[in-house]
């Protein structure tokens, strides 16, 4: 296991996994498994169980079955549910765009070719820093969108924050 925790998200808890990956962090999404499936508790337990990584879950029940796995967050809020896991020390809050946000594969640098083959990536190419995602072909680069993300995080944390 890596010095920093990996999470296994619930369904109910939408949109945090895709911020957990923006922070950085190895975060699966139970969304991956079949809907419907009356045993996904169950398959979520051991996947956590077999891959190390932290349950957060908005079932109580599931929460407790988990032990020491399991992480309740009751909150319905995103900014309350990124405060929590900061308050509770499993995360920190530094932006790290180092995981796709769609598949959570680990990102490289883009080869030319890659960033070229995107028709969509800004030109001149070469005042950005591109990113490829090796698992669904994305290519993500330093501009706005970044900027955006990086305030968006801060300003989820800020909003929920009592003064």
């Amino acid at each position: 296991m890596t010095d920093e925790p990996m999470f296994l998200v619930d369904r109910m808890l939408g949109p945090l996994t895709r911020y957990l990956r923006f922070l950085g962090y190895d975060s699966e999404s139970a969304a991956l498994l079949p809907e419907g499936d009356p045993g996904e508790d169950n398959h979520l337990l051991k996947k956590a169980e077999e891959e190390g990584r932290l349950l957060l879950t908005r079932d109580r029940d599931l929460a407790s079955r988990a032990g020491e796995r399991g992480i309740y967050i009751a909150d319905i809020d995103l900014p309350d549910q990124i405060r929590l896991l900061h308050e509770k020390g499993l995360i920190s809050l530094d932006v790290r765009l180092i995981r796709c946000s769609v598949c959570n594969t680990l990102l490289r640098e883009a080869a030319a070719d890659e960033i070229a083959g995107a028709s969509y990536a800004p030109k001149p190419s070469d005042l950005f820093t591109f990113l490829w995602c090796p698992g669904c072909s994305r290519l993500y680069w330093n501009g706005s969108h970044t900027e955006s993300i990086i305030r968006r995080i801060r300003g989820l944390y800020e909003r929920g924050r009592s003064p």
